[in-house]
Order: C-alpha cells, then sequence, then structure tokens
C-alpha cells in the first residue's frame, strides 16, 4: 500500500512545481505547447500521439491507484487532518477537497478523450477539432493542475 501512496502522490519537487506540480500537469502543459501548432498546419504529427498516449498513461496509474486507495479508506492530503489538527501540509483540514480531487480527476478523464475525437476529427470536421484542440489542451492542462492543488491547498472554506 505505501508504494501505492508513492505512486498516487508523485510530485516535481523544484521551483518548477509551480508551472506543474505532477508529473501529469507537466505533461499536459507540454501536450497544450504542442497543439498550438496542429492548430496552425492542420495536420497532426506521430510524435504529439504518442505524447498524448504518454498523457493518458500519466492520467491513468494516479487514477487507477487512487481508486485503489479510496477503496482502503484513503482521502487526500488536504481533507485529513493529522495528529496536530493541520493537514500533512500544515493547513486546515477541508473535508470538501476530497469531492474536488474526484472532480478534477474526471475532468482530465474527459478532457483527454475529447482531445482523442478532435484530432480523429470522429464528432467535427479535422480541420475545426484541430483548431479547437489548443483549447481542449489547455483546459486538460488547467484541470490537471488542480488535482494537485486540491490535494494540497485547503478550499476557501479551509
Amino acid at each position: 500500500m505505501s508504494f501505492l501512496k508513492w505512486l498516487h502522490d508523485l510530485e516535481i519537487p523544484s521551483g518548477y512545481a509551480l508551472l506543474a506540480p505532477t508529473p501529469l500537469a507537466l505533461a499536459c502543459l507540454i501536450l497544450f505547447l504542442w497543439s498550438i501548432g496542429p492548430a496552425i498546419r492542420l495536420r497532426v504529427g506521430r510524435e504529439m500521439v504518442w505524447w498524448l498516449r504518454l498523457t493518458w498513461v500519466l492520467t491513468l496509474i494516479p487514477a487507477v491507484t487512487g481508486i485503489i486507495l479510496a477503496l482502503g479508506g484513503g482521502k487526500v492530503a488536504s481533507a485529513v487532518a493529522t495528529s496536530g489538527g493541520v493537514t500533512k501540509y500544515g493547513f486546515a483540514p477541508d473535508p470538501k477537497r476530497n469531492l474536488e480531487h474526484w472532480m478534477y480527476s474526471a475532468l482530465v478523464l474527459i478532457s483527454l478523450y475529447a482531445i482523442e475525437v478532435l484530432i480523429q476529427g470522429k464528432l467535427v470536421k479535422a480541420q475545426t477539432g484541430l483548431r479547437l484542440l489548443p483549447v481542449a489542451t489547455m483546459f486538460l492542462y488547467g484541470v490537471a493542475y488542480m488535482v494537485g492543488r486540491v490535494a494540497v491547498f485547503p478550499g476557501s472554506g479551509g
């Protein structure tokens, strides 16, 4: 169980963590920057599709480990007080953050699926989908960032 917790709680320990606190957020940020080219050229290269698949993997690893930890009774760190009455990060606990963590995680999965649909041109024409790609990947980055943020910081009520 400790390995699953370590794998789920993986963070980027540097000053760049303000832009991308987790490997998933970093992959989504790179995907957003990468999506600008196909929106201009109206063509997606194999490298970007490969990076999108890597982003799926970096999404599913914490998602699956999070489900396993939740089934074992685990909650997000910002929702649980330690013995000192504060979270492990030193803030007041905010139980609402657990539900928010799940919501943002679901939005990451929905966004990744929407990006797949846009790239393949299944729901809209391929040209239109590729023009919308930067918007979808920017949204993906935002919700991936928030997955990590709500795990650490309390909300406005905390």
